[in-house]
C-alpha cells in the first residue's frame, strides 16, 4: 500500500528508531502513547503504525469529523467515530467497539490532551478492563527519536495499581515539548 510505503520512508528519513517489539499475535489491545505534547505525535504515531507494524490500529475522533467532507480520510486512517453527546459514555462506546471487532487496537493518550496535566485520565484503563484487553505503553522520545514499546499487561483490580507503573514508564520520556511531559507526575506521587 502506498500509504505504508510513505510512512516507512518518513520514519527512515527523520531518523526515528524502535525500541521493543509488537507481538504479532496481539490483535486486540489498548496502546497508550505519550507524552502527548504536540500535533507531531499524531504524525509520528501514523508512521510507527506502519513500521512496527500494527495493522489493526485505530484512534478515536468526534463523529462530526466523519460526517464532513473529509470523513473518508478519517475512516481510511483508522479513525473511529464517537458521539460526545451520547447517553452512553465514551468508555461504554469503546468497549462496544471491542465487542464488535475481532481485530482492534486502539491508540489513546493517557493525558487526554497536549497540555500539561497534574494527573492521568483513567478512561483507557477502564476500557481495557471492561473489554478484557491488554495495555501496551508507547513512549515517544523526541530527544532520541526513539519509540519505546512496553510488554503488554492486563489491568489490575484498581487503576491505582497500574498508574505508578505507567508514570514510571513515561516520566523519563521527553516529548516534542519536554516541559509538558509526565516527569512531574512522578515527583507528585500520582
Amino acid at each position: 500500500m502506498l500509504a505504508n510505503y510513505f510512512w516507512k520512508c518518513w520514519w527512515k528519513l527523520t531518523n526515528w528508531k524502535l525500541d521493543g517489539i509488537w507481538p504479532p499475535e496481539l490483535t486486540r489491545a489498548i496502546i497508550i502513547v505519550g507524552p502527548h505534547t504536540s500535533a507531531w505525535d499524531v504524525v509520528t504515531g501514523m508512521a510507527a503504525r506502519s513500521v512496527i507494524p500494527i495493522p489493526y490500529a485505530h484512534y478515536l475522533g468526534k463523529k462530526e469529523l466523519f460526517d464532513g467532507p473529509f470523513g473518508w480520510f478519517f475512516e481510511a486512517t483508522g479513525g473511529v467515530p464517537v458521539d460526545r453527546f451520547s447517553k452512553n459514555n465514551l468508555v461504554e462506546q469503546v468497549v462496544q467497539e471491542f465487542a464488535l471487532r475481532e481485530n482492534f487496537v486502539l491508540a489513546l493518550s493517557p493525558e487526554g490532551t497536549r497540555k500539561k496535566v497534574d494527573r492521568l485520565k483513567t478512561g483507557f484503563w477502564h476500557i481495557a478492563r471492561q473489554a478484557n484487553v491488554p495495555i501496551v505503553m508507547a513512549g515517544m522520545d523526541f530527544s532520541t527519536k526513539t519509540l519505546k514499546l512496553s510488554t503488554p499487561f492486563y489491568p489490575g483490580e484498581e487503576p491505582s495499581e497500574d498508574l505508578h507503573r505507567i508514570i514510571d514508564f513515561f516520566a523519563p520520556v521527553k516529548g516534542r515539548h519536554p516541559e509538558l511531559g509526565m516527569h512531574d507526575l512522578k515527583k507528585e506521587g500520582n
